[in-house]
């Protein structure tokens, strides 16, 4: 195997689709073409059949993920035109045994995929003396959205075999440079070439980073820091998807029109306009936390205004959240931090000094607890829940690429319905 090889991962649903992302990928420099597992799923064979009837030249993959029945389900992978097959690394080894001997009598090769392997490097060693000819160190998705990467399990099985290793999970230029330097001869790589506008190009920059791998300088980051980074990159709508509709807070307007608040929550419960809690917050509150009031949905008094925004913006709060009224609106958008809330009043509470802050509250129908975090735009304000917010943000990410790969096919000139092919995923 000369060099390292770009196989890119075509894990889509829809054939066609998946075949015009295939030419550009071939364009930009791909070795080897996948029919992704849930391409196969939707299309069966013939996805492997129309993808080696396009690209004649290139080796294809059948990402199978074989777990039975091996001999029968490699013999129809390789009459269909497959080159490749994957098999589950974890597959009973007659299993293993059996695509074996039907890649041999068809001539073509096994790949042997790790995903969820408890030891990955005794089994690797294992499935050299079954003959499978290639092992894939694979992150699944899942994994990846919890932080977990290919190039540390790379790190882990270079050397131990003598077949060589692919590296499979949420590979981008520079993680697939990486997992090349650390010993990696294939990289599979999906989303950031097929979820890209410009398919071509980001196939031209893995294979760039890969002919020529260098360690990228890395800047050290909070775990809080990468969190807010990856959320200011995507919208409240691409996180309520990623969190399958759920979080989004009802009834808040954006008052200031177009923004953006990312931050950690600092909760506040108070009644009927009782501003005093809601201004202490804003002492407790730290650069880039949000502060989230829950006036018991009373929208006759406002218990936040001008001077508090004011005192908000001093320290650095990254927006304000009200169940109920804010007053002052006209001087608060020249301020310019976001303020959400369900209604506007011009009378102000009194400082009662009830209520508390940090504690569970109910705001907008959502309970939000300290330290959740919050993404706002002008389409509202959606919670995410501190445990998962890490792996909510990498989802969501996830879910913008795909919208910005359909966006590109809209612009070509093709509808939605037709992009997505929605009469056929209608539910029946």
């Amino acid at each position: 195997m000369s060099g390292p090889l770009l196989q890119v991962a075509l894990d889509l649903t829809e054939l066609k689709r998946a075949v015009e992302i295939g030419k550009e990928a071939v364009a930009g420099g791909a070795d080897w073409i996948e029919a992704g597992t849930p391409l196969i799923k939707s299309e069966g064979m013939d996805a492997v059949r129309r993808l080696k009837a396009e690209f004649p030249g290139k080796d294809i993959v059948a990402d199978m993920k074989v777990a039975d029945t091996g001999g029968i389900e490699v013999e129809m992978a390789a009459k269909a035109g497959a080159t490749i097959v994957c098999v589950l690394a974890e597959a009973d080894d007659s299993v293993i045994e059996e695509s074996v001997r039907a890649a041999r009598l068809y001539g073509i090769k096994i790949m042997a995929d790790l995903i969820n392997t408890k030891d990955p490097v005794k089994r690797a060693k294992e499935l050299e003396i079954l003959g499978v000819d290639i092992i894939n160190a694979h992150v699944g998705i899942d994994q990846q959205m919890t932080g977990k990467s290919p190039v540390d399990l790379i790190k882990e099985i270079a050397g131990e075999v003598s077949l060589p290793v692919g590296a499979a999970g949420g590979l981008n230029a520079e993680t697939a440079a990486e997992s090349v330097i650390a010993g990696a001869d294939i990289l599979l790589v999906g989303s950031s070439i097929t979820k890209s506008a410009d398919v071509k190009k980001a196939t031209e920059m893995v294979r760039k980073a890969i002919d020529d791998p260098r360690l990228p300088a890395k800047k050290s980051k909070s775990h809080n820091d990468e969190i807010r980074e990856i959320l200011m990159q995507v919208s409240a709508p691409n996180v309520t998807d990623a969190m399958f509709r759920k979080g989004a807070m009802s009834g808040l307007l954006s008052l200031c029109g177009d923004v953006k608040m990312v931050g950690k929550a600092v909760t506040v419960e108070t009644v009927a306009g009782d501003w005093a809690k809601p201004v202490e917050a804003i002492d407790i509150a730290g650069e880039g936390d949000v502060i989230v009031i829950n006036n018991g949905r009373a929208t006759h008094v406002a218990p936040w205004g001008e001077l508090a925004t004011h005192s908000a913006k001093n320290k650095g709060v990254a927006g304000i959240v009200v169940d109920g009224s804010v007053r002052d609106v006209d001087d608060i958008k020249k301020i310019g931090i976001p303020v959400f809330s369900t209604a506007v009043s011009p009378n102000a509470g009194e400082p009662k000094g009830f209520g508390e802050i940090g504690t569970e509250i109910i705001c907008c129908g959502q309970t939000v607890r300290n330290g959740d975090w919050l993404i706002g735009d002008e389409s509202g304000v959606v919670v995410i829940p501190n445990e998962r917010a890490y792996e909510i943000s990498r989802r969501a990410l996830e879910v913008k690429k795909h919208e910005i790969r359909v966006r590109e096919e809209i612009k070509q000139g093709k509808t939605l319905s037709i992009v997505m092919e929605l009469k056929r995923w209608e539910k029946k």
